[in-house]
């Protein structure tokens, strides 16, 4: 059943995960019996692998809930970031609202772009702020130009 999937699917996450923080594992394998569940729990053993530190296998987005600091539309900002770097396995791209928390709250990306005012994007190499006062229109085009001057960028499939 549904119910019974989810538990599967939270237990796992949690019995398995905990194991790999403390450096116990090296390999997921989950017992199913159900063809049409394999794709999700293939997800969900890559996701746990990621999330641990133990295999890295996508890019790793960081990003702030929004606050009323935020002066730019972070949520669909930070899907257009996926959209376009989502390809770029083993790298951390913060997306960070505002200038107060988010250099704080983004501080092991490899990449950050923060909201500094209305409509204005500062973007980091790690910690170090590389260009500030961008247009937001133009702010991920920046983005991408910065990842590609550091070598990061791969061009998608």
């Amino acid at each position: 059943s549904e119910f019974n999937f989810s538990n599967k699917l939270i237990n796992s996450s949690i019995s398995i995960g905990g194991l790999f923080v403390d450096g116990l594992g090296d390999g997921i394998f989950i017992k199913n019996n159900n063809e049409d569940e394999i794709k999700i729990i293939n997800e969900l053993s890559f996701n746990i692998l990621q999330a641990t530190r133990t295999r890295i296998s996508k890019t790793e987005f960081i990003s702030c809930p929004s606050c009323g600091r935020t002066q730019f539309d972070l949520q669909k900002t930070t899907d257009k970031v996926r959209k376009r770097t989502g390809h770029l396995k083993g790298l951390k791209i913060a997306v960070m609202g505002c200038i107060v928390n988010g250099p704080g709250e983004m501080a092991d990306a490899d990449y950050g772009y923060v909201g500094t005012g209305r409509n204005k994007i500062s973007l980091y190499k790690g910690h170090n702020l590389i260009k500030s006062h961008i247009d937001s229109k133009d702010s991920i085009t920046e983005l991408i130009n910065l990842i590609k001057n550091n070598n990061d960028w791969i061009e998608p499939n």
